[in-house]
């Protein structure tokens, strides 16, 4: 993909961390977490099923989070949609 366009077009930033260094992406780490409290590792996911899924995304979702002022990710994407209408 062509990083460069997203900054450009988009006014993203990207940053690639190094491989084997999950210091460098801890928001992901956090969240690899969260999804272990549903699934541990144990858990075969040939057995999990999409509404398995579907259901731990609305979970995930809908739980307030600190770093976004205690607010949900559903309540920040819905504002977000409502601004662009």
């Amino acid at each position: 993909m062509r990083y460069h366009l997203l900054h450009k077009e988009l006014g993203m930033e990207t940053y690639f961390c190094d491989p084997q260094a999950p210091w460098q992406k801890g928001a992901v780490e956090c969240n690899n977490n969260r999804i272990r409290r549903f699934l541990p590792r144990e858990v075969d996911l040939k057995n999990v099923s999409d509404a398995d899924i579907y259901d731990i995304s609305v979970i995930m979702n809908n739980t307030p989070r600190r770093c976004l002022g205690y607010r949900t990710p559903q309540e920040i994407m819905d504002e977000h949609l409502h601004k662009a209408r």
